[in-house]
């Protein structure tokens, strides 16, 4: 147990995660737009992904934390703090965080929702590493949960083909051991890039009508091409930069944890920490763009695979909508 005068980290101590059963391959697409599997392999690495047909991403995110729970020993009511990072909330109000402190029976836990599109996860888990290093908090419960499909519209080719469904959740806790846990973090937010990736109607902004349903203002909108060469250069950029920062040689770095969106950026972003493929985590062809799920995810099934041993360092890296961006250098603490 961390004592208040003792410096501490915060360090991830349970995963979890949750996608649903039903597959959308490649070949589906070919069937409701112009597209083929080989031109989304190539240009995307993605193959299949995962669709809830029922439920909503407060279904999935219960998922995820019954599945974290079910591999620790964590009890609901030992939960203080529930934080979601979402975009496709289940509603604008009451918070999801809140459906699932309900649906999971966390009594005594207190939590909120927060928006950061794919950067979602890492925003959320330095939110989170900060309730745990202000000795206030034990137990704080991070999720990345989307329904992705629900805002996807499945006649632009440009989007429907990228994104899936799913839910991960870690466990924070304190570490008195400074060599574990969160080490660092780099975060970025440019509202400049709003106008290249974004759902335009829904808010106080644009409200629902009938004109923004007919004219699918309630779908994603992404100007592909200048997301990529942003992103690109961001994740890049930002990962090589917390690297530097923190001394770390690529031979340190035991795995790129990159936010799973395209595999091209996930190349370059690699490349030019200087690491090689091996030592990136890919779960992008198996999920899609799971959006604040894909590094919770990424975590979770190469920790049970056993590629993920305690001591390894991780560069968690993100780039999403707003633009926001970011890094996290994490020292992995569960045996």
């Amino acid at each position: 147990m961390a004592t208040p005068n003792k410096p501490i980290n915060a360090a991830i101590t349970a995963v979890g995660m949750y996608v649903p059963d039903k597959v959308l391959d490649n070949k589906y697409f070919e069937s409701i737009v112009e597209t083929s599997d080989e031109w989304i392999v190539t240009r995307t690495g993605i193959k299949e992904r995962r669709i809830l047909e029922n439920g909503a991403t407060s279904d999935l995110a219960v998922g995820a934390i019954q599945d974290l729970m079910k591999s620790s020993d964590l009890k609901p009511e030992e939960i203080e703090v529930i934080i979601i990072a979402t975009v496709t909330p289940d509603m604008f109000f009451p918070s999801t965080a809140c459906l699932v402190q309900d649906k999971i029976g966390a009594k005594n836990a207190w939590g909120f929702d927060l928006s950061a599109a794919c950067s979602g996860f890492l925003f959320a888990l330095q939110t989170g590493a900060g309730l745990i290093e202000s000795g206030r908090y034990k137990k704080v419960l991070v999720v990345g949960a989307d329904k992705m499909s629900s805002i996807t519209d499945y006649t632009d080719r440009n989007t429907c083909i990228l994104f899936g469904d799913a839910a991960s959740a870690v466990l924070l806790e304190p570490t008195e051991d400074l060599s574990y846990g969160i080490k660092d973090s780099i975060l970025h937010c440019d509202g400049s890039g709003k106008d290249s990736l974004y759902m335009k109607a829904g808010g106080s902004l644009m409200p629902a009508s009938h004109e923004t349903v007919d004219k699918k203002l309630h779908y994603i909108y992404q100007d592909g091409k200048a997301v990529f060469k942003v992103a690109v250069k961001g994740m890049a950029d930002v990962s090589y930069e917390i690297m530097e920062k923190n001394n770390l040689k690529p031979e340190d770095v035991a795995y790129l944890v990159p936010h799973q969106a395209n595999l091209r950026i996930i190349s370059a972003t690699a490349e030019r920490m200087g690491i090689s493929q091996d030592k990136v985590m890919i779960n992008i062809d198996k999920y899609g763009n799971t959006t604040a799920a894909t590094i919770p995810l990424c975590l979770t099934e190469y920790y049970r695979d056993g590629k993920l041993k305690k001591g390894d360092n991780l560069v968690l890296s993100a780039f999403g909508a707003g633009f926001t961006w970011g890094a996290i250098y994490i020292t992995w603490s569960m045996d």
